[in-house]
């Protein structure tokens, strides 16, 4: 059974430029790699409520609670790796910034038994979204497009 990953996208509208906030995963694993921001998200389980879970990882990702607003589905997308992830965007304030992420404990370097904390998202930041489109995991980029059909109508 694949992964299943549920996020939220917040995004600001301002003289006809669309941004949005997006997270830069954190760890040795992510490094100088392309690609390396995500929408903020988080696994979840069979039975959970993934809007539920996805509010629940913006607040120990970012640090704050989810901005507060009506949610826009975004549906979903399945990344390389066969992870499902499902979003929905959310207007926020710009002033929306991080605060601090939970951390993960991991072996590190693989296979030497030594463990390591990392936070799980380093640091999150806005950007417009013609950059997001390159700097996100390359499957979230339709989660992107989307937005930026929902917010022209």
């Amino acid at each position: 059974m694949p992964r299943t990953s549920a996020g939220l996208l917040p995004f600001t509208t301002a003289k006809g430029v669309t941004r949005v906030f997006l997270g830069r995963m954190g760890g040795p694993a992510w490094g100088r790699r392309p690609r390396a921001w995500t929408v903020v998200k988080g696994e979840y389980g069979d039975g959970d409520d993934p809007l539920a879970a996805a509010e629940r990882e913006f607040l120990e990702e970012i640090g704050i609670a989810a901005p507060p607003g009506p949610r826009l589905d975004l549906g979903e997308v399945r990344q390389s790796g066969g992870k499902r992830v499902r979003a929905w965007a959310v207007e926020a304030d710009p002033s929306l910034a991080f605060v601090s992420s939970n951390l993960v404990t991991m072996e590190w370097p693989p296979r030497s038994g030594r463990r390591v904390s990392f936070p799980e998202i380093e640091r999150a930041e806005w950007c417009e979204v013609d950059r997001a489109r390159e700097l996100v995991v390359a499957a979230q980029t339709a989660f992107l497009d989307r937005l930026v059909d929902a917010v022209a109508r």
